[in-house]
């Protein structure tokens, strides 16, 4: 902190957590609890210190999560350290289940239905920023139809 901070202008921990979206322990647990709202989980891969990630996170997962319009989630490709179950109960990390994706690149967004199965075309990358929350919304829209249908079925 600066010597001409004051008081008002530090910013507390609490803020600074709920600027990021959860990484999840379960996969699974994640994906059915969305499930259990009709909703996809919705998992960002990031990476420490991509800008591209921050706008994706910022501008459109996090705005949309606050509000209760997405289950998102975010797991980091180069975590090779913390624990994570994946979709059929087994022990993995998250730069491991990134690998099993080949999400390659960050952010990817990914639409996973209960079982993780993919239930709309992930978004790699921000080709074109002006049109990323059309495409975000375009997915959504495709991975809560399938869904659903799967649901009916």
């Amino acid at each position: 902190m600066s010597s001409t901070a004051t008081k008002s202008e530090i910013v507390p921990a609490a803020v600074i957590r709920s600027s990021a979206l959860p990484s999840p322990a379960s996969l699974r647990g994640a994906a059915q609890a969305a499930a259990t709202l009709g909703e996809p989980l919705v998992v960002m891969t990031t990476l420490s210190g991509c800008p591209y990630c921050d706008l994706v996170r910022n501008s459109y997962l996090l705005p949309m999560r606050r509000e209760g319009k997405v289950q998102a989630v975010q797991i980091d490709i180069r975590d090779r350290s913390s624990n994570l179950q994946g979709f059929m109960g087994e022990n993995t990390t998250p730069a491991e289940q990134a690998r099993l994706w080949k999400a390659r690149f960050a952010p990817t967004v990914l639409f996973l239905g209960p079982k993780g199965q993919e239930l709309a075309e992930r978004l790699v990358g921000v080709a074109v920023p002006d049109f990323y929350g059309d495409y975000l919304d375009a997915r959504l829209m495709e991975a809560r139809k399938r869904l659903k249908l799967a649901h009916t079925a």
